[in-house]
């Protein structure tokens, strides 16, 4: 009797634990070509416009960024505030370098957000930019926008990479704790069914624990900017991502070699001249963040990558 209780309470406590699914990263491009923000050198980042736009460049994977709102909304921005160079009120005044990082998205609700314009000012450092007024989306709308396009014109599936604008100084203040915010993320990502399609990045190691800790099969891109080397970033973050993204300047070839060596793949950001992705690409790296897809296809070298017609 009492083994047949022993075995009823371990069934019992194994169905209470959550699905461990497969790690997805066997579908994701041999090469990736990531459109940062959308297509930032063209047209308004992470706008809706913009992320439909890099799907004529053949990017494999659509980059952009997300903070929360109070009413706990994920919207698609690179700061949790309105940034000067590109926002607008909703009465037409350009938001100021003094305003700006009091404009706290974290203390608006979404539908107050939606207001403020951030695509009619051309960014000072992307001339090539196309003004088109756009809101900041939300991400269940953008993802849903996207996903219909892609059907509605028979493209191929992409990839996502969504990175968490946060870190510590920011918690209760410009973002929610780190728990918090990945459970936002990962149940719009999971109500959208794109988790098998989605990578995860930050410069916040405290969410890409947080997201482990929910799924261990969501892929997470470990962001780095400082000159500490990969053991010393590694070990700050605790375990091996499925990605490692440092910014280009940063690479050589022996870190290509030791990142792929420990098992992850290697794409820096963001790579905008034409001469660095050639050079990066001949050091072995596996795939390329750029704002501007359009200039990564006019490389023999790119094109050879991903499997598409070379320019003549």
């Amino acid at each position: 009797m009492k083994i047949c209780l022993l075995f009823t309470l371990a069934l019992l406590l194994s169905s209470c634990q959550p699905t461990i699914r497969e790690l997805p990263m066997d579908t994701h491009p041999a090469f990736d070509l990531q459109g940062h923000r959308g297509v930032r050198g063209l047209l308004p980042e992470n706008t809706i416009p913009s992320l439909k736009e890099a799907l004529r460049y053949s990017v494999t994977t659509l980059e952009f960024d997300v903070v929360v709102s109070a009413d706990s909304q994920l919207v698609l921005s690179h700061e949790p505030w309105f940034h000067h160079h590109i926002s607008s009120h909703p009465d037409g005044r350009a938001v100021t370098e003094a305003e700006a990082a009091d404009i706290n998205m974290y203390r608006m609700r979404y539908d107050e957000i939606a207001r403020f314009d951030v695509g009619q000012r051309i960014h000072p450092d992307f001339p090539e930019q196309t003004p088109q007024p756009s809101p900041k989306p939300r991400l269940s709308d953008a993802l849903t926008h996207v996903l219909a396009h892609i059907q509605a014109e028979e493209l191929p599936d992409v990839w996502f990479n969504i990175e968490t604008k946060t870190r510590p100084e920011y918690y209760d203040v410009y973002t929610p704790q780190p728990d918090v915010f990945a459970s936002l993320l990962y149940n719009t990502l999971r109500d959208l069914d794109v988790l098998d399609r989605t990578t995860v990045q930050s410069f916040d190691v405290n969410t890409l624990k947080a997201m482990r800790r929910l799924d261990p099969a969501v892929p997470l891109v470990l962001l780095v900017y400082n000159e500490n080397g990969l053991d010393w970033n590694l070990e700050q973050l605790g375990f091996t991502p499925a990605i490692y993204s440092p910014y280009f300047r940063l690479v050589d070839r022996e870190l290509v070699q030791s990142v792929q060596h420990q098992g992850m793949k290697i794409i820096p950001w963001t790579v905008n001249e034409p001469g660095n992705m050639v050079n990066l690409i001949r050091m072995g790296v596996d795939g390329l963040i750029t704002d501007y897809p359009n200039r990564a296809i006019g490389l023999p070298e790119v094109c050879e990558k991903l499997g598409i017609e070379v320019p003549g």
